[in-house]
């Protein structure tokens, strides 16, 4: 008789320790996704600055331009070569070793700023949908967002930069 009742309850214990298990594994994954989400979630419109830069470090002007939307073909009404060879031509200094500091999601695109070098930190500004370049319309983002705040302070220091108090 001591064997009828010696495995009671061991289906449920078993049982426990999966729900358990698999709750542990969904709460990993998607700590795991939300990192992974905030480190590449403006990837794609950090790569398009950077060869931007990676195309003025090559002296190629009209492939840098490209990137803005305009050709010879079909130039900027507003952006013009010669303006865009002031802004970006070899008389602004050499633009290499270009490292992007940060990117911050706002509205439609994405406020990239990078180091350029001795070209000093410049910003972008990359449409989402059609990773096009242009001016940052603004200096931050005007909503804010605490969370890219708190995770830029971190990146500055590790980086061992000073942040201004306002943040920018």
């Amino acid at each position: 008789m001591a064997g009828y009742l010696e495995n009671y309850g061991a289906g449920d214990e078993r049982r426990e320790k999966r729900i358990k298990v698999g709750v542990l594994f969904v709460a990993v994954l998607l700590v795991a996704g939300g990192i992974l989400w905030a480190l590449f979630h403006n990837y794609p419109e950090e790569r398009q600055a950077k060869r931007f830069f990676d195309l003025l470090e090559a002296k190629d002007y009209k492939g840098a331009y490209a990137l803005w939307g305009c050709t010879d073909a079909k130039p900027c009404r507003d952006y013009a070569m010669p303006e865009f060879m002031k802004d970006w031509g070899p008389s602004q200094g050499p633009f290499r070793g270009v490292d992007v500091l940060d990117a911050e999601s706002c509205g439609s695109g994405v406020i990239v700023e990078v180091e350029a070098g001795p070209g000093g930190d410049k910003k972008l500004w990359v449409e989402r949908e059609t990773h096009l370049l242009g001016f940052p319309p603004f200096e931050r983002c005007p909503q804010g967002n605490r969370i890219h705040d708190w995770w830029r302070t971190i990146r500055f220091r590790l980086r061992g930069r000073a942040i201004s108090p306002a943040g920018s």
